[in-house]
């Protein structure tokens, strides 16, 4: 067996700083490459909703990097700090959370984690493995590392302060929790959103004070979704799942602003760092089609999450509908009021293809609703079509939303 090959460290740090926001201190990071050691590489996580999406998998991304690299993963569960809620980004206080619904989370997050990571280079905690023993004494040392003043930094006590908003005190607790969770694995790099750079830093600052290696902190940006907007979220309803079908994660991708095909690139594929470097420069230079670099994009994509077959035969389903405007294979069945004419707003939304009959004219006046792949075009004003126009047809609204119509009985 070949020998493995330990990249240097300058070739390190040129993976590990792609699509990083931040490395503070770099030079620190530097330094433990050049030691030659295996360093420990810590992903604190709270389970706090069973379902990841894209945004998500960005850190467990990185982390798969340093895993590539050689260098030992530590996942921890935040099954203790996810009973308090980690303020990051928050205006109001987190609602607690019970020990089953965290539980409960925390199976869903470490199958949907081991997607991206290697069980075998993984070593996974619980952070209630070493803060639920600590007893009042204990809290009140650790509590004394810190000053009220240097957790009032955080900009979003500062800005809930100023508001009057309330702030419990369990919530200051939290950066010292996490910070504690280092000190327990003796963490040589920290990785989280650009949010949680106070946290990262205030374990990093605890290290420090209890002796030990303090760790860098890797902070890394928050992934914009489908709308190219907003940070991805489901409650934004512009995520891509872990666990979406492979045909839905394909035209997600595709849907993604062209701008944002690099950030993606470089975050949500397992892509080496040159190839990502080349791709940017083709998109800069005209010499790549922005539309063949989506379709290779989501193509990785739906192969990390899937495998190889299944980004093919996604990406010949994506062709079937939007390019060659042809249904899918599994259109669902629909059964609606029938009439010898019928109203064809009223029956997208019988069907289910729009949520009011008004959106549902929206779509018919903005050319966006077909029949068996032809446009429907209708005299302005205008909404009845007869029945036998759409009897057993398949029924298209907007661009993923398909049902073959029915007649009701009775």
């Amino acid at each position: 067996m070949r020998e493995r090959v330990v990249p240097s460290a300058a070739e390190q740090l040129k993976t590990i700083a792609s699509g990083a926001a931040d490395i503070v201190p770099e030079d620190a990071l530097v330094r433990k490459l050049e030691s030659g050691r295996t360093l420990t590489i810590k992903l604190g996580v709270d389970p706090t909703a069973p379902d990841l999406h894209l945004g998500h998998a960005v850190p467990l991304r990185k982390l798969r990097q340093f895993q590539d690299l050689g260098h030992q993963v530590v996942l921890i569960i935040g099954d203790f700090t996810a009973l308090i809620g980690d303020p990051s980004g928050r205006s109001t206080t987190r609602p607690a959370l019970t020990p089953e619904q965290v539980e409960a989370n925390a199976t869903t997050y470490i199958e949907q984690a081991y997607k991206v990571l290697d069980p075998e280079r993984t070593v996974m905690r619980r952070n209630s493995e070493w803060l639920a023993p600590l007893g009042f004494a204990d809290i009140l040392r650790l509590t004394s590392q810190f000053t009220v003043a240097r957790i009032m930094e955080r900009d979003d006590f500062q800005k809930r302060y100023r508001e009057g908003v309330g702030i419990s005190l369990h919530e200051l607790l939290y950066p010292m929790a996490q910070a504690y969770d280092s000190v327990a694995i003796s963490s040589d790099v920290e990785l989280g959103g650009t949010d949680q750079l106070f946290n990262l830093l205030a374990g990093r600052e605890l290290m420090e004070k209890m002796g030990l290696e303090p760790q860098v902190c890797l902070t890394l940006p928050l992934l914009e979704g489908t709308d190219g907007v907003q940070k991805m979220s489901k409650s934004y309803g512009n995520y891509i799942g872990l666990t979406d079908a492979p045909d839905d994660m394909f035209g997600k991708v595709m849907s993604i602003p062209d701008a944002l095909m690099v950030k993606y690139y470089r975050l949500c594929t397992s892509l080496p760092v040159a190839d990502v470097d080349a791709i940017e420069r083709g998109l800069a230079g005209g010499a790549l089609h922005p539309n063949e670099t989506k379709r290779r994009l989501a193509r990785e994509i739906v192969a990390l999450y899937h495998d190889a077959g299944a980004s093919v035969a996604a990406e010949d389903a994506f062709d079937r509908v939007f390019k060659r405007h042809e249904a899918p294979e599994d259109v669902p069945d629909a059964w609606v009021e029938a009439a010898e004419t019928v109203y064809l707003p009223g029956t997208l939304k019988e069907a289910g293809l729009a949520a009011t009959a008004s959106e549902a004219r929206r779509l018919i006046d903005g050319g966006a609703v077909r029949i068996d792949g032809e446009p429907v075009t209708l005299p302005a004003g205008v909404y009845e079509v007869a029945w036998g126009h759409i009897d057993g047809r398949v029924l298209q609204a907007g661009k993923r939303r398909f049902a073959r119509i029915h007649a009701r009985e009775g």
